[in-house]
């Protein structure tokens, strides 16, 4: 019986396996994100930042903040809209989900929010998790398309330097190929798919097909598609704002291009609340386009709290009234997530 228990309790080698890798992935982004906020505080003169924010234009504050909220009611439309041919999903549990899986970006490591609101939303209505993921998916690739589209404007402007006009075209380069690939999984039969890459998948792999099957043949994916662009251009609209709340001399292309490399650098792993990465990232913008090195990061420090501070609070005020654990809540969706491969492998 003892032999048994100790079996049973001794964890899986690709359990342990993920385990150090996801370690290793949040030492990683902490230390980069270090790097990244020491640069940044560095010579900004931090003494000038409180007489900064008590001489901004405090009407375009407020405009920023309540913009910066309202994207993610687009984010909210445009996945209730993916998921129309599976269910009508109520428009208030898609926005409680979103709100409550932002909350958790901003707190725990490796974008455990996307995780949590897909296990939210299928927790609130019948759609099978392995839908709500199918529609995440189909929303990264969404996303991809339209931040190229914007990252080739932003060329156009002449500011990028050369590693980032590089850079770009290998992301075009990948997105257009998980596009193929992802069209082909919509559109095709299963049976289509083992002939023509001549293997079997797993038995998750063809779920997953099955759920993108059903999304795809949707006149509202297109619909979902368009306001994928509404949404990536009105995250311009919160930045710009503050721009003008501090009066920077900076033209509005600033805001825009300070937008597009702030989501390109989103894709990659990074500590919660993106903190380090995107003060880094916005003070840099700001210094292409001429603003003062010290003077753009402090202003990137103040970005940050406007667009993030707000998010915490509402986030914060999302679980309360449901009354839920985050930390129970990130074990959940992770056991649900885990059970799911289990059962379909």
């Amino acid at each position: 019986m003892g032999l048994l228990s100790s079996q049973t309790a001794a964890p899986k080698p690709a359990e342990s396996s993920n385990t150090i890798r996801n370690w290793a992935l949040i030492i990683g982004t902490n230390v980069v994100s270090l790097i990244c906020m020491g640069w940044v505080l560095n010579g900004a003169g931090l003494q000038h930042i409180w007489s900064e924010v008590r001489h901004m234009h405090w009407a375009w504050v407020a405009g920023a903040v309540a913009a910066d909220i309202c994207v993610y009611l687009l984010h909210a439309w445009r996945w209730k809209l993916l998921l129309r041919p599976i269910e009508r999903v109520p428009f208030t549990q898609a926005v409680e989900s979103i709100y409550v899986g932002l909350f958790a970006n901003e707190v725990l490591p490796l974008r455990a929010g996307e995780l949590i609101r897909c296990f939210l939303l299928s927790k609130f209505t019948t759609v099978p998790l392995s839908v709500t993921f199918a529609s995440a998916l189909i929303e990264r690739i969404f996303d991809g398309v339209w931040l190229l589209a914007c990252f080739f404007y932003c060329m156009r402007l002449g500011h990028l330097p050369g590693v980032l006009v590089h850079g770009g075209y290998i992301l075009g380069i990948l997105i257009a190929i998980c596009a193929v690939i992802l069209g082909i999984a919509m559109y095709a039969r299963q049976q289509s798919l083992d002939h023509f890459f001549g293997y079997t998948w797993p038995r998750w792999f063809n779920t997953l097909i099955e759920d993108l099957h059903l999304i795809g043949h949707s006149r509202y994916l297109y619909f979902s598609f368009l306001v994928s662009g509404l949404y990536m251009l009105a995250q311009t609209v919160p930045i710009y704002m503050l721009v003008q709340a501090n009066r920077l001399p900076v033209a509005w292309t600033a805001s825009f291009t300070m937008m597009v490399l702030l989501r390109l650098s989103s894709i990659v792993p990074q500590a919660p609340g993106n903190l380090g990465s995107f003060q880094w990232v916005t003070a840099r913008t700001l210094i292409m386009f001429g603003l003062a090195s010290a003077h753009a990061k402090r202003f990137s420090l103040i970005l940050w709290a406007v667009v993030t501070i707000p998010l915490i609070v509402i986030g914060f005020i999302a679980i309360a009234l449901e009354g839920f654990n985050m930390t129970h809540l990130h074990k959940q969706a992770t056991e649900a997530a885990r059970s799911r491969n289990g059962r379909l492998e």
